[in-house]
């Protein structure tokens, strides 16, 4: 299979990238290895990817509608999996122009692609932040979220609200998985488990939010791989698929369907650290803080419509996660 994939120097889009490639499929890469973290880790990131062969890379910014063009007509896709944006929710409140340019418009560049290329479907990431404040757990794919707290989930869920468009409009089938917590090997430097790792073993304090009051479902990245690649053969149909459970999020009038991926397990940020300490062997020095702005004191999946689709949901203990990322940090740091 042919698939196109940006944003494969990041995090996630590593991880899905080097499945599919271990799985003999060809690969397409697209990232604008933007500086918004080390540029070297997601460098290193494709460099491992290459050495699988079958993969191809082009480095181009999604705002660039004509390159991005001209890449995927090369490339054409049978599967598009949009991963590229601009990530982190704090930074959104400094620069959300950045969130405006590279996650709206940029998604609606790989829209308009995709409406003229006709893959035989397009997967497009968004996030749990689009469920805002909402304490009505688990959170289901069929609640409310309308009432995002920050521009970054408001630009996730406006792509969200474009995508439903084209899906009803040109019959283009769409999944939209909405991703918890993700973390695991080869993780982003701005996330919690990245900064207390390495603050630990460098003897630094590390900030703890809320006073520690945090709830997050934690989603190991590989629970998270194998959902996205099972999802990636179910393409959603026109009323192929509502109401298989109470919260089939299916759209009655497209080919369309969003996705918690999640495990349905939230984890408090004490014992996330707890067990941080634990792998380290390291007690950490922290600095007790009030909860930011535009954060959420919990977050907790539903996970019926992915286990009705696919057979399957996240399920690695944090503390075997945890142990993965530590090796990983270890030797890629050389710590």
């Amino acid at each position: 299979m042919r698939c196109l994939i940006t944003g494969t120097a990041g995090f996630v889009g590593f991880h899905v990238a080097k499945r599919l490639l271990q799985q003999g499929h060809e690969v397409t890469g697209i990232d604008g290895m933007t500086p918004y973290y080390d540029v070297k880790l997601k460098e290193d990131r494709h460099a491992l990817l290459e050495q699988l062969g079958r993969f191809r890379t082009h480095h181009c910014m999604l705002e660039d509608a004509d390159k991005l063009r001209t890449i995927a007509e090369q490339s054409a896709p049978e599967l598009v999996i949009h991963l590229a944006a601009q990530a982190g929710v704090r930074y959104s409140l400094e620069n959300p122009r950045a969130y405006v340019d590279s996650n709206i418009v940029g998604s609606f560049n790989i829209l308009e692609i995709c409406r003229e290329l006709r893959p035989r479907h397009l997967m497009i990431a968004s996030t749990s932040s689009v469920y805002g404040a909402s304490t009505d757990f688990p959170l289901a794919e069929t609640d409310r979220s309308d009432r995002p707290l920050t521009p970054y989930a408001a630009s996730k869920k406006s792509v969200e609200a474009i995508a439903h468009c084209y899906a009803h409009l040109w019959d283009m089938p769409i999944t939209v998985f909405r991703f918890f917590s993700a973390y695991g090997p080869w993780g982003r430097p701005d996330m919690a488990l990245f900064k207390f790792v390495q603050n630990i073993l460098a003897g630094h304090p590390i900030d703890i939010y809320n006073h520690g009051n945090l709830e997050r479902d934690f989603t190991y990245v590989d629970d998270l791989v194998e959902s996205v690649i099972r999802l990636s053969e179910l393409a959603p149909k026109r009323h192929g698929d509502v109401g298989i459970v109470d919260t089939d999020s299916s759209s009655p009038v497209g080919p369309y369907r969003i996705v918690n991926i999640g495990g349905g397990h939230p984890v408090s940020l004490l014992t996330l650290i707890e067990e941080i300490e634990r792998t380290l062997g390291q007690q950490a020095k922290r600095n007790y803080m009030d909860m930011q702005m535009g954060d959420v004191s919990r977050t907790e999946a539903s996970t019926e419509f992915l286990e009705a689709l696919i057979g399957y949901r996240p399920a690695t203990p944090i503390s075997v996660g945890i142990g993965e990322f530590v090796r990983w940090s270890r030797e890629y740091y050389r710590v």
